[in-house]
């Protein structure tokens, strides 16, 4: 009986190379994919083909534009407005001088790893196929549900704890236009879910259109925050106030503030949780490589621009704070429910007050939209291997916009939900200020970990890499997040003083969730749940059980070759399902 004729990349588009020799971590067995004989394959098309999907998004994000929502992502000049309670009170100048530096040198070598992994994979499935992929033989479904968990904990909770601190900033203004105004959390609360309705519809427009408004949102939050680098040491009148210009140099960097109840050095560790909430929003390339042309190489890029600007500027800003701030207890303390306004009020006149709360207002309202977007593609993702309960509904694509609308409302409407941890308190509503630094960066280093110790040199980098260094630089991410997972999980008092009202809720509100999760793992999930889906059967770096008999795994410089028996790719052929022939 006849067959009909195979179509592969090569016979199809005269192409030199077929998906098989793309340089993916994952290759379809021959180099076959989905393909229809009207269509011809583009470079990025053929990369997440041989990954094992099928293009649905409209590539109209460049590396640049791609840096912009990333860069709106990470909001420098709002996330350090909102966590600068962390940064200062835990540890006051000192951590956030040398504190920074310590913490970028960690931060720098994740993100150089994770831009490595989305060379090789670039899909919006991001760290959690990368665990699925690299996870040795049996445990990839269990890798991807703990990173998709994880980093969906940390993605869902970016835009409501963003706009929290913009709703907080504005109030706060209010409160320095009118000293006798005292924000209430009822306010706070309506405000912040009036922000995430606007961002949610924001959020579900076209994919070009979000595009433009990040690169203008991403634009006005580099230049405001180089605005406030250069106004608060030129604009400062601490000489009228009866103070030095500038603090001396000897307190700013010598002098630790006695902001917990461990020792100093402890002390500046804690206060890396201020660094880390700021620098996670570099994964979000990552999420959008599959609406980003040529992905494999413009989103590691965007991922390693975005952490390496973001901590060179940052620590810019820490420095002017540090050299400007007048009384650490008297931020941490005041009245009007904001520390970044607080500060501002000791250093600089109430106009210039204003104007800088004017700028981080609406940087960090451009950041929260990104935040939105960033974490609607991760949900969408996750549903479209069917993590969430009513999948079908979340991973659906808008035939008008070509976006994942229902994801984006169903972010949104969690948020929501989230936000009236508002009533119990700043300690309370900081969770998701923790919840986001950990769960983003235990979703970050797993593939990182399992690719350094468990794949080693069978793994096969993509056209970005770190080559030699590879193994060292994930060995310092991995070190660096084990060290701070326990870290930020410390209260800030002990013994008799450690009471529920400054205990750390951090290791309940993320270990809660992520414990519930695992036990559904053992009790159900494990046998429904297999890890990401492909569109048709590929290999997975590492698993004999998924190579066709007769093939082996042979290591090389580059990575790893998988070289299939002839005898046996000829007996595949005559037995693979008629839709892959």
């Amino acid at each position: 009986m006849a067959t009909e004729p195979r179509i592969s990349i090569q016979s199809a588009s005269q192409r030199k190379k077929s998906v098989a020799e793309e340089p993916v971590t994952s290759v379809l067995p021959g180099g076959d994919v989905p393909f229809d004989p009207s269509h011809e394959f583009n470079p990025d098309e053929e990369v997440l083909a041989a990954l094992g999907y099928k293009s649905e998004f409209k590539r109209e994000f460049s590396l640049f534009t791609t840096f912009c929502v990333s860069f709106a992502v990470l909001g420098l000049l709002p996330s350090f407005a909102s966590t600068l309670f962390y940064g200062m009170g835990y540890a006051g100048t000192a951590g956030m001088t040398w504190g920074w530096i310590i913490a970028m040198i960690g931060i720098q070598c994740v993100a150089m790893s994770m831009a490595e992994l989305c060379s090789s994979m670039p899909t919006s499935g991001g760290l959690y196929y990368a665990s699925a992929v690299l996870a040795p033989p049996g445990w990839g479904p269990f890798a991807a549900w703990i990173t998709g968990w994880s980093n969906w904990l940390a993605q869902v909770t970016a835009a409501p704890s963003v706009d929290y601190g913009v709703a907080a900033m504005i109030l706060a203004a209010g409160s320095i236009q009118n000293p006798d105004y005292v924000p209430t959390n009822y306010q706070t609360f309506l405000l912040t879910v009036f922000i995430m309705l606007i961002h949610g519809v924001m959020s579900s427009f076209p994919t070009k259109w979000l595009a433009q408004v990040n690169s203008g949102g991403s634009t006005f939050n580099f230049i405001a925050l180089i605005i406030v680098i250069i106004l608060i040491p030129a604009g400062t009148d601490r000489v009228s106030r009866g103070l030095p210009k500038f603090t001396p140099s000897s307190e700013v960097w010598g002098t630790i503030y006695e902001g917990t109840s461990f020792p100093a050095g402890v002390s500046v560790l804690m206060s890396f949780i201020g660094v880390i909430w700021t620098m996670s929003g570099y994964d979000s390339p990552f999420h959008l490589a599959e609406e980003c042309s040529n992905a494999n190489v413009a989103s590691p890029r965007a991922i390693v621009l975005t952490s390496g600007t973001g901590g060179l500027f940052g620590w810019f800003l820490q420095l002017v704070v540090a050299y400007t701030v007048v009384d650490i207890e008297s931020v941490l303390d005041s009245d009007l429910g904001q520390p970044f306004a607080a500060y501002l009020m000791q250093c600089m006149p109430q106009k210039i007050t204003l104007a800088i709360l004017a700028l981080t207002i609406i940087a960090g309202f451009a950041m929260g939209q990104g935040c939105m977007i960033a974490a609607s593609r991760v949900t969408f993702a996750y549903a479209r291997d069917d993590c969430f309960p009513l999948s079908k509904y979340w991973k659906q694509v808008n035939k008008t916009t070509q976006t994942p609308v229902n994801a984006v409302w169903f972010n949104c409407v969690i948020g929501i939900l989230l936000l009236f941890l508002i009533f119990g308190g700043a300690l309370a509503v900081g969770a998701l200020f923790s919840i986001g630094a950990i769960a983003a960066f235990v979703a970050f280093t797993t593939p990182i970990f399992i690719r350094v110790f468990f794949v080693g040199n069978r793994f096969r980098a993509g056209p970005w890499n770190l080559g030699k260094f590879s193994i060292p630089i994930g060995v310092v991410a991995s070190a660096f997040v084990a060290l701070m997972v326990p870290i930020l999980c410390l209260p800030s008092s002990t013994g008799a003083d450690l009471t529920p009202d400054v205990m750390n809720w951090t290791c309940l509100v993320y270990g809660g969730p992520m414990l519930g999760v695992t036990i559904w793992w053992f009790v159900s999930a494990r046998k429904w749940f297999k890890g990401p889906k492909v569109n048709i059967d590929h290999m997975m770096l590492g698993r004999e059980g998924n190579m066709v008999e007769g093939e082996e795994v042979k290591g090389n410089d580059s990575g790893s070759e998988i070289v299939p028996d002839p005898k046996a790719v000829e007996e595949m052929e005559t037995t693979k399902p008629r839709e892959l022939q």
